[in-house]
């Protein structure tokens, strides 16, 4: 649910990074954060569990303009992976306006992304959000990988995009992907935005 500041002529809108632990949620967002002009992003704030940590910050983004006149602002924040953080994700997911889906691409880590993406989907409805209403995107992680221990992105997109909505390859620690990830989400929340514009 975005927020909007009036005064300021601000609205934020939150995007949740999802998918299963150690996929590269974190590694996507400390990527985007150390290149992003610290003039245009606040800090980071890292709340840390035992095994698993949520993060997040809001920036400004240069490229993406404006709607009806409201600068946006953006508010990332990954979920903890491991099942047993439920009650984190859940809470983390609340008011999320687009979710960045961070797949492991490594073929023995598939049933972890099923499952993460069932429970994306079980978080969401619990929450009275239809996943086939949310803006989503997929990013395919570590296709970096030798490719006898990857799948291929079309193999992916079988299994896990049933919307048939944008996927990325990627590999989130040396940048590849990360910021074509965070443009297709972004651009998909705006245009969202765009269509019901700011409540008066």
């Amino acid at each position: 649910m975005s927020l909007v500041n009036f005064t300021a002529r601000e609205i934020t809108c939150k995007i949740v990074y999802y998918g299963p632990g150690r996929s590269g949620k974190t590694t996507n967002l400390q990527y985007v954060f150390g290149r992003v002009p610290e003039t245009r992003r606040g800090r980071m704030v890292s709340l840390a569990t035992h095994g698993d940590r949520t993060l997040f910050f809001d920036f400004l983004p240069i490229e993406l303009g404006s709607i009806s006149g409201f600068t946006t602002r953006f508010q990332l924040y990954t979920v903890p992976g491991q099942s047993y953080y439920n009650a984190t994700r859940k809470l983390v997911l609340q008011g999320a306006d687009g979710v960045v889906f961070v797949a492991d691409s490594q073929a023995r880590r598939f049933d972890d992304n099923i499952e993460s993406l069932q429970n994306l989907q079980e978080n969401l409805l619990e929450q009275g959000v239809d996943v086939r209403q949310m803006p989503i995107v997929f990013q395919y992680n570590k296709q970096d990988l030798p490719r006898d221990l990857v799948l291929a992105r079309e193999d992916l997109d079988d299994a896990l995009n049933f919307r048939g909505v944008e996927s990325f390859p990627a590999d989130a620690l040396h940048g590849s992907g990360v910021f074509e990830t965070l443009k297709g989400i972004s651009e998909l929340v705006l245009r969202k935005l765009a269509v019901g514009g700011p409540a008066a």
